[in-house]
């Protein structure tokens, strides 16, 4: 049998919702093909953590694992379950690459650019796929705000270019309100994007490749009860409602956002699975982001999407591992 990590934590705010989705991950892997060890990745420490709750150090010279003095245990390959920093971003994955250990999700260079919010938009925007007008500005630079509300209007969302679960995100109603809301994100990056808000619903596109084949699931319409689908309403039950598939959803809308995502998926070379968002409105779709290491619970949205057409949460995590030895 194949030993699998399943690596989790990470340096953000996202650590909590990381453990509990590799605890997920492991609950659900086949144990009849795969040896899972759930790995704990921290600033301070990399460790795998048993049933009796003690823990052992890896070896981050190769990635392995000592349970028996002199019997290391090397992994086959990485299920990636770290949402932000340093899984979703490129960073761990790079150091996988230099030990030539496969893993479940995009390359270090493919994550890099998805997670940079403001590159990635530069990316998507090149193939003429609609996305919210924005202005830029990392930290230090002077920011005109009389301009920006001018140029832009009101509302305005207010994002660090680099973080995940909407975290360091302030959706912008009164001018007197952005200065604050720009502080908040540059706590969690040193760039921060403001863009216009785009009236209309948001949905949300899961892709796998198997093998050669794209998979493209049943879309989900998000509508949060708070002001929009943040931190709280991502991850509190009862704050958001999530539709599969969306009800009253036009053939025209469906139809663009499976096909720009399935683009989309190829131009970046994606692996494994990830979900693009989107926002539909009266003029068309805009692309919001793509989620190289989404919500994997049985609650979140992309297992949802696979059980509409018949696919249980084990059988896309073993699709995912298996794909990794094609």
């Amino acid at each position: 049998m194949k030993n699998i990590a399943i690596v989790c934590g990470g340096y953000s705010g996202e650590y909590d919702i990381s453990v509990s989705s590799a605890k997920v991950v492991a609950n659900n892997l086949d144990v009849r093909l795969y040896n899972s060890f759930l790995i704990v990745i921290t600033k301070s420490s990399w460790y795998y953590q048993d049933a009796n709750g003690h823990r052992t150090e890896i070896n981050k010279n190769d990635f392995t694992l000592e349970l028996e003095k002199g019997n290391p245990i090397k992994f086959d390959g990485v299920f990636n379950a770290i949402h932000g920093t340093p899984g979703e971003d490129g960073k761990l994955l790079g150091y996988f690459d230099m030990l030539n250990i496969r893993y479940t999700s995009c390359s270090a260079d493919v994550s890099a650019l998805t997670f940079n919010k403001y590159l990635c938009n530069k990316f998507v925007s090149a193939f003429n796929i609609k996305i919210a007008r924005s202005v830029s500005f990392t930290a230090g630079q002077q920011i005109d705000e009389k301009t920006i509300v001018e140029t832009l209007g009101m509302p305005l969302f207010v994002k660090p270019a680099c973080s995940g679960s909407s975290v360091g995100i302030t959706k912008v109603k009164e001018p007197t309100l952005l200065r604050k809301a720009i502080e908040k994100a540059l706590e969690a990056d040193t760039r921060v994007i403001i863009e216009e808000f785009i009236e209309g619903r948001e949905i949300a596109c899961g892709l796998i490749k198997n093998r050669n084949e794209l998979i493209v699931f049943p879309l989900t319409e998000i509508v949060s009860k708070n002001e929009f689908f943040d931190y709280e309403a991502k991850y509190t039950k009862g704050m958001a409602d999530e539709i599969t598939p969306p009800v009253n959803l036009n053939s025209k809308a469906e139809i663009d956002i499976k096909t720009t995502s399935a683009f989309l998926y190829n131009k970046f070379d994606c692996k494994g699975f990830v979900r693009i968002d989107y926002i539909v409105s009266t003029d068309g779709i805009y692309f919001i982001e793509i989620n190289t290491v989404p919500g994997i619970s049985e609650a979140s949205i992309l297992p949802q999407q696979a059980e509409a057409m018949g696919l249980s949460i084990s059988k896309l995590f073993t699709m995912a591992v298996e794909n990794m030895f094609l």
